[in-house]
């Protein structure tokens, strides 16, 4: 595995401070699927974890494969060990539908955010959400939707947001949140040369009232991501 300690590093400098009662929420998204897009956003979630004084949460919108789930609970040494699950939604809100609506065994609709939990990280300093898709039923779909309630209600909860989002839904799912992210963070693979991909799903996501903050190359060379420089001027 790539270490990008020091790249984190420096995207957490580049940040500054923030007051007490501030929360950031950052997205970062891939525009082609294989461009590392998950892997930034868990190491920047644990090296914020580690320097943030309350609570990191790390929001994983791969509803199909739960992948940051999947990664931590695989390598408890670098992240930590799962704790037990709880609620993933603190009101009760989700960032995405699922349809058509289900039944439960006492007649009741299921709430979409049922099918979210959470789970610490090595103690709780680091949160990460899982999708429960092995609780939906035939027929039924779920998909990211364009809202604002659940990043408003988790902003009372940490202190800083990570939004993981894959390019395998073809970046639909950037784009549906990037207006209720502070900013969204491109990711692109060191060595692809096509510049069309990012540039579409930056053009998409600034058309759809989000904001890119810049690209975050992976990985690797000496000079730190150009973004660094410019980030939140």
């Amino acid at each position: 595995m790539v270490d990008l300690t020091s790249e984190m590093s420096q995207l957490w400098a580049s940040l500054g401070p923030v007051s007490p009662d501030q929360v950031r929420v950052i997205q970062f998204a891939g525009a082609t699927p294989g461009d590392g897009t998950s892997t930034v956003a868990r190491e920047f979630a644990r090296f914020a974890a580690g320097r943030a004084a309350r609570p990191v949460w790390l929001v994983d919108l791969d509803l199909a494969g739960a992948g940051q789930y999947r990664a931590i609970a695989a390598d408890s040494r670098r992240h930590g060990v799962l704790g037990r699950p709880s609620a993933g939604s603190p009101d009760g809100s989700a960032f995405f539908a699922v349809r058509p609506p289900m039944e439960g065994p006492d007649g009741q609709v299921w709430a979409d955010a049922r099918f979210l939990v959470a789970y610490p990280v090595g103690g709780g300093r680091l949160w990460v959400t899982r999708f429960r898709r092995e609780a939906m039923v035939e027929g039924q779909q779920a998909r990211i939707h364009a809202g604002g309630a659940y990043w408003k209600a988790l902003r009372q909860h940490a202190e800083l947001i990570v939004v993981d989002a894959p390019a395998e839904d073809g970046a639909q799912a950037a784009v549906a949140v990037a207006p209720f992210v502070d900013f969204t963070i491109l990711v692109v693979a060191a060595g692809h040369g096509e510049a069309s991909a990012p540039a579409a799903l930056k053009e998409a996501i600034v058309k759809a009232g989000g904001r890119c903050a810049g690209l975050f190359l992976n990985r690797a060379h000496a000079e730190p991501p150009s973004f660094l420089r410019s980030l939140l001027r």
